[in-house]
């Protein structure tokens, strides 16, 4: 410390028997005096410690939200004099006050009296403290010459040792297969978990890593969901920051370490936050390494931690060879090889998806299966080896609710059960009386089931298996929020209309722009490009516009339009049994009151063979024939409307393209990496769930190749999709809505967008959360990036971005529309539109399934005949006259399909009781940086607000598409729900 002319305050610090406390105190403040005065916290003297200067003796008073019970013990005093008369004010602080250019100081002690040594020991002028009645003065050991005036010295107490005694505290889960037991036995065994403590800085002596500290840890005490390990340091002084743990795992099982806390250093504990699997030693000779909490961008990496970053991700990124084991933390790509199994049996080939211009498609996680002996470009099947990283497997709560076993073996036991109680697979339901006995009676399991498979599945189908006594159980369904409501809902043409804004998929909607409807498809192969909608049908029905161009002008015309992309795989997916398909437009009118009206439907079969194109057109009507015959052709359209949604909407745009974003931050975004923290909440899960679906789902014969109109062609569908509709510049929300004709930008606007339908729910209510996403995430980039210099010269971060178009969606690589990267709002809008997909687009494609689908006739997978009118034999014409509800019940999936599809939907609908919701709870390494923790308090805060305005809106009867009797209300975007079927709630993921 230096001083500078005579005139100059001075002031002394004085740091006296300073001691780390575990958890530091919340102290306020702390003043000096012979009466404490109250106040609103509670003032209170420190025990018996007090000092006394020029005959005056002044007591210690802590000013603390502490409860009274709490001790202070050994407080550091910070003292300081101004001015000549000596005003003398004390502070308590908890750490120890470091001088920029400290002084020589040797040591220090506290005595009466001072001994020689071969330094000098002065008296620092009147100050003394007194405790348990004896005065204690003040001594400094310097080096400085005596000549030189010693101003302001700064006093260390009890720092004598060479280091820092430094506790390591360990979490680690126990899990549900004997973890614990498995501990403990290794404990007695003598095993241990082995942490070796890494300096943050490089020995600048030698400019080499300074060596490791290392120590085991041992059990201390273990509760209901943890076991709690202790480790004991000496770190020299000199060693600097910690800035990782390694970490060696001795036992003979796996183990789950949550986070390690490091205790005993001057500036408070050090956290890392771990959340993953450790496999035994012996079985992984590597060790881990765990960063601290504290981010990094790679230019600030510390010298000491350069190494392991670089190590760490090329560890994670494999060397692309061998078979992955189910322990490997390896990340890599391939192309989906493995939905077929033609070694069973070749009608279970399929298409290879990615890597060829005939099927374009996202990456997979690699596994590195074996090839089939049938055909090597596929990888065999095996259930057991269907490979993800192990820290992206499911927590065993989640587990319990869908993994491998449970859901292939619910779904195994459901077919095996219907298989027992009827005789016929393709058997409809003969009324709807017996649709409804699904949710009031439904199935009696056959006693022949074996007890274990009714165990699993009542674990892996919550609520769908009501025990009614000790010797029967019945598969009996909750009745479906929309059924509840409005038993009639799935016959209203207005409900139809209403779902296709507030329902399961309400992506699909799009605006008129155009007039007349053409066909872009070549007309010699599939016929005539001409609607057969014409204007009087349309005109005729739009009251008070005189014609089409009319409505058009004003945005008053809608369309799903399923009609080039079914129309080429009509004549394959006739070719299969009990199913059909045609191309098919729906029309729908705005009305003044804000809701839609259908119009028209048109369905079409191009030319198949000899028969030439057939189409025909279906309206709304009153007669009793043309009334059997919309509903017969709505049935067609709801069905392409549930399939695109389940294999476009839902399983392409959010599961399937998310996957090579999963994999590519792993890969080449650091832990420490701001932006790998801001997106690691986004990703989990996503591999598991995505693996699983390929077992059970998507693959040959899998539930939706049973259970949908495009059965085995199911994929490939989605392959032609992503290849002509897919882009990531238009998977935004407020892109999307543009793209569709739904919005126009508007500055004047909310959300800077004008809605062509004002009371457009999945809109109104996605784009809150769009823009609390963004918002957050603008604060996150600007504090990290405060440049764009800073963005282009990220080596981690330009790597992820160019892995992502380049591997992950390598099949459009070269696609034009893909954003640069370098600039802040470059940044912003890639990681907005990626939480996007991840959260709510994923959570309005999802958690409303059961609710609609969950009663099959409002939302049918499939539609197995052909609609009456075409090409008819006079047999089947008088059957449609006479009977036309059974004609609609054949029609309808068979018993098996809709009890199938009404079981999956249940469980992709239900919420685990783990589920991380958007912004519910804030990241560990977000909590240590002050400007993050404002803005993502700014962001819970934000979703909390919009969970009341969505409240607001759901009870506005003005609006008509969210309000009024028997109608759901839109809650899907509401952010926080408990677990279960509850139709709200947006994780941070596509977990299920």
């Amino acid at each position: 410390m230096t001083t500078t002319k005579s005139h100059h305050n001075v002031k002394a610090l004085v740091t006296m028997k300073t001691l780390l406390l575990k958890k530091p105190l919340d102290v306020h403040s702390l003043f000096i005096t012979n009466n404490a005065s109250s106040s609103s916290y509670i003032w209170r003297k420190l025990d018996t410690y007090s000092f006394h200067k020029n005959n005056s003796t002044y007591n210690l008073f802590l000013k603390s939200s502490l409860p009274l019970s709490k001790k202070v013990i050994s407080p550091c005093i910070v003292m300081a004099t101004t001015k000549s008369h000596h005003n003398v004010k004390a502070l308590v602080t908890m750490k120890t006050f470091l001088l920029k250019k400290p002084l020589h100081v040797h040591s220090s002690f506290i005595t009466n009296n001072a001994s020689s040594s071969s330094y000098i020991w002065r008296k620092l002028d009147t100050y003394s403290f007194h405790k348990n009645n004896s005065t204690y003065n003040l001594f400094l050991k310097s080096s400085l010459p005596l000549s030189k005036k010693v101003i302001s010295p700064c006093i260390v107490m009890a720092t004598t040792k060479s280091h820092h005694n430094v506790k390591a505290l360990v979490s680690v889960k126990k899990s549900d297969d004997g973890l614990l037991k498995n501990l403990v036995t290794g404990i007695v065994g003598n095993n241990h978990l082995v942490l070796e403590l890494v300096s943050s800085e490089l020995d600048p002596k030698t400019n080499s890593e300074i060596e490791t500290i290392k120590g085991k840890a041992h059990e201390t005490e273990k509760n209901e969901n943890e076991v709690q390990y202790e480790a004991t340091f000496e770190l020299p002084t000199n060693f600097g920051n910690v800035g990782a743990v390694l970490v060696e795992n001795e036992h003979s099982k796996e183990i789950f370490l949550k986070n390690i806390v490091l205790d005993g250093f001057p500036d408070g504990p050090v956290h890392l936050s771990c959340k993953s699997w450790i496999q035994p030693k012996h079985d992984t000779p590597t060790k881990r390494v765990f960063f601290t909490n504290k981010m990094y961008l790679p230019s600030q990496t510390p010298s000491g931690l350069r190494k392991l970053r670089e190590n760490e991700l090329i560890e994670l990124r494999g060397n692309g060879e061998g078979e992955r084991k189910s322990s490997d933390r390896i990340y890599d790509y391939d192309v989906y090889n493995d939905l077929g199994d033609p070694d069973t049996n070749i009608a279970l080939k399929r298409p290879v998806l990615g890597g060829s211009k005939q099927y374009p498609y996202p990456r997979r996680c690699r596994t590195g299966r074996k090839h089939s002996n049938t055909d090597p470009s596929y990888e065999t099947r095996d259930s057991s080896s269907f490979y993800v990283p192990r820290d992206e497997a499911f927590a065993e709560i989640k587990e319990i609710q869908f993994d491998t076993t449970t859901a292939s073996s619910g779904v195994k036991t459901i077919l095996e059960s219907l298989d027992t109680i009827l005789t016929d697979i393709d058997l409809g339901f003969v009324s709807f009386e017996d649709i409804d006995t699904l949710y009031k009676e439904g199935f009696q399991l056959p006693s022949s089931l074996d007890s274990n498979k009714l165990t699993l599945l009542q674990k892996v189908i919550p609520k769908l298996i009501k025990a009614t006594n000790d010797s029967q159980n019945f598969l009996r369904f909750d009745t479906p929020e929309a059924l509840k409501r409005d038993k009639f809902f799935w016959l209203s043409d207005e409900e139809f209309a209403r779902e296709t804004l507030a329902g399961a998929n309400p992506n699909s909607i799009q605006l008129v722009k155009e007039w007349p409807l053409r066909s872009k498809l070549e007309s010699q192969i599939y016929g005539s490009p001409e609607s057969a909608i014409t204007r009087e049908v349309v005109e005729s029905q739009i009251i008070g516009y005189t014609t089409v161009e009319e409505a058009i002008q004003e945005k008053k015309l809608f369309m799903l339009d399923y009609h080039d992309l079914y129309l080429p795989y009509v004549s394959k997916v006739r070719e299969l049994k009990n199913t059909t398909l045609y191309g098919s437009r729906t029309l729908f009118f705005l009305t003044k009151q804000g809701t839609l009206k259908p119009l028209v439907i048109e369905l079409t079969r191009p030319i198949i063979g000899d028969k030439p194109q057939w189409k025909q057109i279906f309206t709304p009507a009153s007669d009793s024939t043309n009334l059997w015959l919309w509903r017969l052709a709505k049935t067609h359209v709801l069905a392409h409307d549930t399939g695109y949604h389940e294999i476009i909407s839902h399983w392409l745009r959010t599961h399937c393209v998310v996957e090579p974003f999963v994999i590519a931050t792993n890969r080449q975004l650091s832990t420490m990496h701001p932006i790998y923290k801001l997106l690691h909440p986004h990703l989990r899960y996503t591999l598991e769930i995505n693996s699983l679906g390929r077992q059970i789902l998507t693959s040959a014969y899998g539930v939706i190749e049973d259970t949908f109109f495009t059965k085995k062609y199911s994929m490939e569908l989605s392959s032609v999709a992503y290849d002509k509709l897919w882009q990531f510049d238009l998977q935004g929300l407020p892109n999307d809505l543009i793209h569709r004709g739904m919005a126009v930008e508007d500055s004047n606007a909310q959300h800077g967008l004008k809605l062509a339908i004002e009371d457009y729910p999945f809109a109104n209510d996605g784009l809150l959360i769009w823009d609390a996403i963004k918002q957050w995430v603008t604060d996150y980039v600007n504090h990290y990036y405060p440049s764009p210099s800073i963005i282009e010269s990220d080596q981690e971060l330009q790597a992820w971005w160019t892995e992502v178009r380049t591997k992950g969606h390598s099949d459009k690589s070269e696609e034009p529309w893909w954003p640069n990267l370098k600039t802040q709002k470059d940044l912003v809008d890639i990681i907005t539109t990626i939480a996007w997909i991840a959260s709510a687009h994923h959570s309005a494609t999802n958690f409303a399934q059961y609710a609609y689908g969950g009663y099959f006739p409002n939302r049918p997978t499939i539609a197995r005949n052909n609609m009456p009118t075409e090409d008819p034999t006079k047999e089947e014409w008088e059957k449609f006259v006479n009977k036309p509800e059974q004609t609609l019940l054949e029609c309808f999936p068979s018993q098996i399909q809709a009890t199938l599809v009404m079981t999956i939907l249940n469980l992709l609908s239900y919420h685990s009781p783990d589920e991380e919701y958007l912004g519910q709870l804030i990241e560990p390494s977000w909590t240590e940086n002050p400007t993050i923790k404002v803005a993502f308090k700014k962001f819970n805060g934000r979703l909390k607000e919009i969970e009341g305005i969505i409240d607001s809106r759901n009870a506005n009867s003005d609006l008509k598409n969210r309000n009024g009797a028997g109608i759901v209300p839109y809650e899907l975007m509401k952010p926080f729900s408990g677990p279960g079927v509850t139709g709200k709630g947006v994780p941070y993921s596509i977990s299920i």
